[in-house]
């Protein structure tokens, strides 16, 4: 009887582009902070996580496109023993980057994402000493800095901050270190995609595409 109304109600919510998971419960990924709507992505970096500790990988962690520092704060409590460097203008998408993505019309660039701030990242954060911020247009922000790296995500949505991650993280990332690409498949932003396709021709390498909310790829090494 629960069976066939669990199937029925899955049924209801597909019809609404809703979908009811059954979790990896038998894994001992690390469930710190809320899920939310977005499992397919959170549940996937935990078992990257996983891998991660399981072969005791060397290298910090960083997020190009930190907005107001969720899905960093996450990154934050996974990894307390690690820095946590987050690059991001902190007052938008800067106009370079929106005028190459409208001339080249991957999107119209023009969501606003200013309502944020560093103090209100780092407010958010459980070890906020872990935390390196880089303010700033990326790469720029990241001519000084000289380590490796375990885990990367980039959320910048554009195309030209995008590639300027792939290129400049993917030499800095350790053996079976990981990359998350957000909105790889969002065709609101197909920039994104255009950069990962790009940089990973050009690399000879590829990526798996994973069905979260964003549409995120993932590389790993």
């Amino acid at each position: 009887m629960f069976k066939k109304l669990f199937q029925l109600f899955s049924n209801f919510l597909s019809k609404r582009n809703l979908f009811l998971v059954k979790s990896l419960s038998y894994k001992s990924s690390p469930q710190l902070l809320p899920v939310n709507l977005d499992y397919v992505r959170y549940s996937t970096l935990s078992l990257c996580y996983n891998e991660i500790v399981k072969r005791q990988l060397e290298g910090n962690i960083a997020e190009v496109g930190v907005y107001r520092g969720d899905f960093a704060k996450r990154l934050n409590v996974l990894f307390p023993d690690k820095e946590l460097y987050l690059f991001d203008t902190f007052e938008g998408f800067s106009s370079e980057d929106s005028r190459f993505e409208q001339n080249n019309n991957y999107s119209n660039a023009t969501q606003d994402f200013s309502n944020t701030s560093i103090e209100l990242v780092k407010s958010k954060m459980k070890y906020p000493e872990n935390c390196i911020f880089k303010k700033g247009k990326f790469p720029d922000t990241a001519k000084d800095l000289e380590d490796q790296f375990c885990f990367v995500s980039l959320d910048a949505d554009l195309f030209l901050p995008i590639y300027e991650g792939l290129k400049y993280f993917y030499p800095r990332l350790v053996k079976n270190g990981y990359i998350f690409i957000h909105d790889f498949n969002n065709d609101h932003y197909a920039g994104a995609r255009e950069a990962v396709v790009q940089f990973c021709q050009e690399q000879g390498i590829w990526f798996t595409p994973i069905p979260d909310i964003g549409g995120t790829a993932v590389i790993t090494k």
